[in-house]
């Protein structure tokens, strides 16, 4: 019996000594203690950067008229040491915030613009704020103010020399059809990178192992004769009825084009009054696809149709190209390491309050909405082989530098991107917590690639079989930004 008593304390003894050992193994881990106080040091911060983001979201700028929220997250940078270029690739509301010297250099991506006509309150009912237009329906005041939060993490340890390299935060303008990335990816702005990091807001948490549909985008605009409608109408050349003449032969060439593919317009100016032959009319055109070839050669027909309805209604046509992103390419090496460290972050727990606010928001769907507790998980890493039904123009950036990105539960499960359920949501605790998910895992990520550079050159031998021996051409062309999109 003696024996067996000195059996048991001995096993007892050792397990206890196992433990021990293993708590002090994983303290003394440097890498462990870095992401432990980065981790830390960014919950601390979290009310100021929730202060910054709710800021961003009352601006709620569009495309390329960001002027208050990209001045709020240069003096932010500036405010922390970071060295910060405005007006970069010849956008007013871009800029680059750099700090460090030498490699590894990692990038990233902060957005900023709402979308025109999702003004709307915190609440979850629909009621928009009076005396306001735009709102941020697809969470990116959320995205830049995560991502300002991460480089500065970043910066606080490579100025303490626990890591060594470059950290830049690029200040992204008009992701929202004004391809503003593509501007700065022709200027070289990402030449000198190694990695680039970026995040959006969703409704879950995962890592993001599926491309994005390439996307060209034109304001189409005819000329005609103005008339009296009743009175004179034989000496008028409608304008409006060159724009219904394209969209009427696009329409029909649905029939005739890969499936793949999504074609949307709106009719932006079709006259202003019924009794008078509108001499100017324009439709705004989106043509996406998989694959960027098939992008430009669909546009191409498009383009046919416009030239069609002009010469049939005897009206002059031209053509604006406004937007144009390539698909996304997917690095796995990337994948693997954001997917440990969105794991070691976890999801967004809410409170009763907040589980109160999501059940009313679910209310709203018209569709069988997810558990609410997915929200606090963390879905599996999986490479997905369609292209999901977006376009972003970080697909740019993903052809000039191995990139990685995730989504974070900003929303409340199951809430689609661009509606007012989502605008709601981002102005609450809810999506600040979830911002703050993503500003975690971004930070880990790097500390991950400063601190193992065997993942960088990896991730850019996988980045170099992805890309091929395409040679970069930037969908859009050679135009200026458009800064005027939005008008």
């Amino acid at each position: 019996m003696k024996n067996l008593h000195r059996t048991i304390l001995a096993t007892v003894a050792l397990s206890i000594s196992v433990v021990v050992f293993a708590q002090k193994k994983k303290t003394s881990d440097p890498e462990a203690k870095l992401k432990e106080e980065a981790t830390q040091d960014l919950q601390n911060k979290a009310d100021l950067y929730k202060k910054n983001a709710m800021e961003i979201w009352n601006y709620a700028e569009v495309g390329y008229k960001e002027v208050k929220s990209s001045a709020l997250h240069e003096q932010t940078l500036k405010d922390n040491g970071f060295t910060v270029e405005t007006g970069v690739a010849d956008i007013p509301t871009a800029f680059v915030a750099t700090y460090g010297t030498g490699k590894p250099v990692i990038g990233i991506l902060a957005e900023y613009d709402a979308l025109p006509g999702m003004s709307q309150e915190a609440i979850p009912e629909k009621k928009p704020i009076e005396g306001k237009n735009a709102g941020h329906a697809c969470g990116h005041h959320l995205f830049g103010t995560a991502s300002v939060a991460a480089g500065i993490e970043i910066k606080k340890l490579i100025e303490e020399k626990k890591l060594n390299g470059t950290i830049k935060v690029f200040g992204c303008p008009a992701e929202e059809g004004g391809s503003g990335k593509v501007y700065m990816v022709r200027a070289g702005l990402f030449n000198d990178v190694d990695v680039v990091l970026h995040w959006h807001p969703g409704d879950d948490n995962e890592v993001t192992m599926r491309s994005a549909l390439a996307n060209k985008s034109a304001k189409f605009r005819f000329k005609g004769l103005a008339a009296h409608a009743s009175a004179s109408p034989e000496k008028g050349r409608s304008s409006l009825d060159a724009v219904e003449a394209m969209d009427v032969m696009v329409n029909m060439m649905r029939e005739h084009i890969p499936q793949e593919t999504r074609i949307h317009y709106v009719i932006t100016n079709g006259g202003k009054a019924p009794n008078i032959v509108p001499d100017f009319a324009e439709v705004y055109y989106y043509v996406r696809h998989p694959k960027k070839d098939e992008v430009k050669s669909i546009f191409e027909r498009v383009v046919k149709a416009a030239e069609g309805a002009a010469l049939g209604t005897e009206t002059k046509m031209e053509y604006e190209v406004i937007g144009g992103t390539h698909d996304l390419l997917i690095n796995k090496t990337l994948g693997e390491v954001m997917q440990k460290n969105l794991e070691k972050v976890g999801g967004v727990t809410y409170t009763p309050e907040e589980v109160e606010f999501a059940k009313k928001i679910q209310s709203t769907f018209t569709f069988k909405a997810p558990p609410i507790e997915k929200a606090a998980t963390v879905d599996p890493l999986k490479m997905n082989s369609d292209a999901g039904g977006g376009s972003t123009d970080v697909g740019d950036v993903s052809y000039a530098v191995p990139t990685v990105g995730m989504s974070a539960a900003t929303w409340v499960p199951g809430t689609p991107a661009h509606s007012w359920q989502a605008v709601a949501a981002g102005g609450t605790d809810i999506g600040a917590k979830g911002m703050m998910v993503a500003a975690k895992t971004m930070a880990l990520t790097a500390i991950d690639l400063y601190t193992h550079p065997s993942l960088i050159t990896k991730a850019k031998e996988e980045f170099k079989t992805e890309k091929g021996d395409y040679k970069y051409e930037a969908l859009l062309g050679d135009r200026k930004p458009a800064l005027n999109y939005r008008d």
